[in-house]
């Protein structure tokens, strides 16, 4: 379950960012995944490209706020609670997605209240990211919040690798590794929540599909700040 923290202090009336899934998220997403049909090489048809400077560009164009996903939230509670949350009938190209640069980058104005309370719980948000290390299951959220304002009032694309986290700073990096089969992907996290118990983190449907755990709706993961010029250690994926 996703729910919505309060609305920043100065944030805009109506475009809160997206701070959760409904109570079914997790069953909706699964049964929303089942097979979905493998990518045209993306949305764009182009796969992978690199741009003048030699970086890997997306196939996928950036995500554009939809006017229609401001609003329908309940205040420290969820966002459109009775509508299912569901995922593309294609698979992205995830090897086309270039992953975040980890690079210093301001804290954002909005979203860092050094305390929220969300469906009665208090949190306490980081006032650094280094050191940060957790286990713990993920989730993930696509459709119904793709072109919606995140906490920091940037706009949550599906089809990038980003994340939702309850108290790291916003925006910061991240390493999540599937502790199931080793898989990992580095994310740039401006949003908040999972606000549900046993949840560390809320990948974007694209970070999902990398970790692949669409089809199980959460995955077992680590998941390790990180800052410029730091590499995560390798993590082992466990044995069957």
């Amino acid at each position: 379950m996703r729910a919505r923290a309060p609305a920043p202090a100065g944030a805009r009336p109506g475009t809160v960012g997206r701070f959760a899934l409904a109570a079914a998220v997790a069953l909706g997403l699964v049964a929303c995944a089942g097979t979905p049909k493998k990518s045209e090489p993306g949305a764009s048809g182009q796969g992978a490209r690199a741009s003048a400077n030699g970086r890997k560009v997306s196939p996928y164009a950036p995500a554009q706020e939809d006017p229609n996903t401001r609003g329908h939230y309940t205040a420290g509670g969820l966002y459109r609670p009775g509508v299912a949350d569901s995922t593309p009938d294609h698979v992205p190209d995830v090897d086309a997605i270039p992953e975040p640069e980890v690079v210093a980058e301001p804290r954002s104005a909005v979203g860092n209240r050094p305390t929220y309370t969300v469906l009665g719980k208090r949190y306490r948000v980081m006032d650094d990211a280094h050191g940060y290390v957790e286990e713990g299951r993920a989730s993930y959220y696509g459709q119904k919040f793709h072109g919606r304002r995140t906490s920091n009032m940037e706009v949550y694309d599906m089809y990038a690798f980003t994340a939702a986290h309850k108290t790291l700073p916003l925006p910061s990096f991240a390493r999540v590794t599937n502790l199931d089969n080793g898989r990992s992907v580095v994310v740039r996290v401006n949003d908040r929540g999972p606000f549900h118990e046993g949840r560390v983190i809320d990948l974007s449907y694209a970070a999902a599909v990398k970790l692949d755990i669409v089809q199980k709706g959460t995955g077992r993961v680590e998941v390790r700040a990180l800052t410029p010029g730091e590499e995560a250690p390798t993590v082992l994926a466990a044995q069957p």
